[in-house]
């Protein structure tokens, strides 16, 4: 069907006929992304003619099918427009049962509605500054509170609480007011917490301890697993700069509570390998955020059968870490981005935690017992980091810092990464090249059997060699200063000099 006559029979609005063709017009343009230029007027008309129409008293049928030519509409980036004043905000919001005027929520009594809308404002949202701005202004978030605040007590199905929260996470990502804005006017974090808290369906066995049944854990239901992980992006949004300051008692119980339930997040899995991995990925994101006095609750659940104990300490956390970065090293992908949250995450726990800081070093540089083969070479979680270091991407390589941070913290461990320390290897520490970090076959002597004119002619060959690696600016000689600074090597003999002859002036020599 011709766009104009879409337009022609919306802009008629006649119901029972724009029902039709929009049915029609859905029907063809459901696969759609991409827009012909030549009908953007037509596309940005049609637009403006269908907020207008839904400001008319509907049947809920006519209501989502409008709905959903507005979500197709909202596909292009250059009909936003009339999507993204105040009007037609309020009008969709209104819809979607988030009105923020009202007093109290409105009863949409359709959820095809309700659902249709959310999806329209999460695509006009992602899509346009302008109704960012606007759903700021508008307080949208307030509404989106208050529904969330009601799922206990409100039956709603899966994909409203869904868009609910999907909305919820676009508007804390794009703005910082609306993050503030929940986060501290809303009490969002208690308020997100709770949230998940009720997704997950969990029952406490202490303040900080998840009770399970007999030490099972079955897998998370898909439907609840998307909600959690939109949960989890939320709080990730809201929770930004927790670690970087102090909390008052109120606020770490708080954070410890979330960091109990982000620990049972760690301890369960979803439906399927790769769902469990984004799962636990968004989990350690926001593990990262908490204030790393609460991290303690990682450690505080009581040994049990099929626990792994450390120090008379439950590990089965930090042990579940280490495993995830080791899929995260054998994956390969997006190493930069994949690999720092979860390293950061293992530098700061074992920073402030002894019992974490023993395992780690137990765990990641255990006693060297072969020094034949490199460091980098094996399949061990320290050859696989070692050979991270190495890596030919510079990026990589420079955004780990947060791996250098964590050797740091067992740097006196070193020594057992190039020499096997005191693990029994009948070596002594001389036979290491401290370069491979192995031992290596002693090479014969080049300068065996050579005359002293032939050392002497290869000799001026190796300055020779260095002096075009100068001149051509290969290589710079270096000096000390005698102010113990490096300098260029003429640089740091005149300065020398310079020091020489004020010593001698000083002294009365000339």
């Amino acid at each position: 069907m011709e766009l104009r006559t879409v337009v022609a029979t919306v802009e008629n609005g006649e119901q029972d006929t724009v029902l039709k063709v929009l049915q029609i017009y859905n029907q063809e343009k459901s696969q759609c992304f991409t827009f012909d230029d030549e009908e953007r007027e037509e596309r940005k008309k049609m637009a403006q003619l269908l907020i207008k129409f839904l400001e008319r008293e509907l049947q809920p049928s006519c209501q989502v099918t409008c709905l959903e030519s507005i979500r197709i509409l909202s596909r292009d980036k250059y009909c936003l427009d009339p999507f993204t004043t105040k009007e037609g905000l309020k009008t969709l919001s209104r819809h979607a049962g988030i009105d923020y005027s009202e007093e109290l929520i409105r009863e949409v009594p359709d959820l095809d509605v309700i659902l249709e809308s959310l999806k329209c404002l999460c695509n006009i949202v992602f899509s346009s500054p302008r109704a960012q701005e606007l759903t700021a202004e508008a307080r949208l978030v307030v509404g989106l509170a208050k529904r969330i605040k009601l799922y206990n007590e409100r039956s709603l199905p899966h994909e409203v609480k869904f868009f609910d929260l999907r909305l919820l996470f676009l508007l804390t990502a794009l703005r910082v007011d609306v993050r503030q804005q929940l986060a501290q006017e809303l009490r969002g974090i208690g308020l997100m917490t709770d949230t998940l808290e009720l997704t997950l369906g969990v029952k406490w066995m202490d303040p900080y301890e998840v009770a399970t049944e007999e030490g099972l854990l079955p897998p998370l239901p898909r439907q609840e697993t998307e909600r959690a992980m939109e949960i989890l992006k939320v709080l990730f949004n809201i929770t930004f700069d927790s670690s970087k300051r102090e909390v008052d008692e109120e606020d770490a119980a708080l954070y410890r509570h979330l960091g109990a339930l982000l620990r049972h997040c760690l301890m369960i899995s979803a439906d399927g390998e790769d769902r469990t991995e984004e799962f636990h990925s968004h989990t350690v994101n926001l593990l990262g955020n908490l204030p790393l006095k609460c991290l303690d609750v990682l450690l505080t659940p009581k040994v049990r059968p099929g626990s792994l104990e450390y120090m008379g300490v439950n590990m089965d956390a930090v042990n579940i870490l280490l495993d995830f970065l080791e899929r995260r090293l054998d994956r390969g992908h997006k190493l930069k981005e994949s690999l720092t949250p979860v390293l950061n995450l293992l530098t700061e726990s074992a920073r402030v935690h002894r019992q974490t800081r023993k395992f780690l070093k137990a765990k990641v540089l255990p006693p060297l017992r072969d020094v034949k083969n490199r460091p980098e070479v094996g399949n061990s979680l320290r050859n696989k980091l070692v050979r991270l270091m190495t890596h030919i991407d510079t990026d990589v390589k420079h955004s780990l810092c947060c791996w250098s941070e964590f050797l740091f913290l067992f740097i006196f461990l070193l020594s057992s990464l190039l020499s096997g320390g005191n693990s029994g290897v009948k070596c002594v520490k001389g036979d290491i090249n401290p370069v491979t970090g192995r031992v290596e076959e002693k090479l014969p002597n080049p300068m065996e059997g050579m005359t002293e004119e032939q050392k002497e002619y290869e000799a001026m060959k190796l300055v020779n060699m260095f002096d075009k690696l100068s001149r051509e600016q290969v290589i710079q000689p270096m000096g000390i200063t005698p102010s113990g600074n490096l300098a260029p090597m003429e640089n740091a003999i005149r300065d020398m000099a310079d020091e020489r002859s004020s010593s001698d002036s000083d002294l009365g020599l000339d």
